[in-house]
């Protein structure tokens, strides 16, 4: 059954991840810099502040670590607020879910500025009831915490709460507090797609079938 659904944004409404895997790369792009083949691997599990003076030290640029830290930002915002698209699909599963009457929150570990900027351009965002974002909960997707902190909007009981990700961990995190969860494809997530497939209530290799989500989940 469903009562209420919960959307991550980046990689499952927004085709998002590229940007993120290139950040580096468009930066240097600005200075007419060439970045190194493997450069989005090496940049992948430092913070925002590693990966400036990673880009600084290595590619000798003459900015402090502030302000290519806000140089990246910016490039980001810009893509969220001009660029970024729809995923495939998205726009139909809306609609078919407000037409049901399913109530939808967005749950995001990105910033709540930069997903209201591009859900507006696309104009999906009235679709929500909120946006519910990790900074501002205080905790990421390897807690609960987030995901409950949206039900709680629903007014939907965990069980009867489905949960649309891409990512492992949150896929994880979500089914061991109780919800029911979708996996939806994304590149960025080709290494645990194994974990993914096994874990998940119901995978999803895109959002181009709505009847497919609705047929499986209404019989759980």
């Amino acid at each position: 059954m469903v009562k209420g659904v919960i959307f991550d944004v980046d990689g499952v409404l927004l085709n998002s991840m590229p940007v993120w895997e290139n950040l580096g790369e468009l930066y240097l792009q600005k200075f007419g810099i060439q970045a190194e083949k493997d450069l989005s691997e090496i940049l992948y599990e430092m913070s925002l502040k590693e990966a400036a003076e990673y880009l600084i030290s290595h590619y000798g640029l003459k900015q402090t670590v502030e302000e290519v830290t806000k140089g990246i930002v910016k490039e980001v915002e810009q893509f969220y607020v001009e660029k970024v698209p729809l995923k495939e699909g998205v726009r139909e599963y809306l609609k078919e879910l407000k037409e049901r009457k399913i109530l939808m929150v967005i749950a995001t570990s990105g910033d709540r500025k930069n997903a209201e900027a591009a859900l507006k351009r696309l104009k999906v965002f009235s679709y929500f009831e909120g946006i519910f974002t990790a900074s501002e909960i205080g905790s990421g997707k390897n807690q609960p915490d987030l995901y409950f902190a949206a039900a709680l909007q629903l007014d939907t009981d965990p069980g009867q709460t489905w949960v649309f990700e891409d990512a492992w961990h949150a896929i994880r995190t979500a089914k061991s507090a109780g919800f029911k969860t979708v996996a939806v494809y994304d590149k960025a997530n080709d290494k645990n797609l194994g974990q993914i497939w096994n874990h998940a209530d119901i995978y999803l290799p895109d959002l181009l079938n709505f009847n497919e989500f609705w047929s499986r989940a209404s019989e759980m």
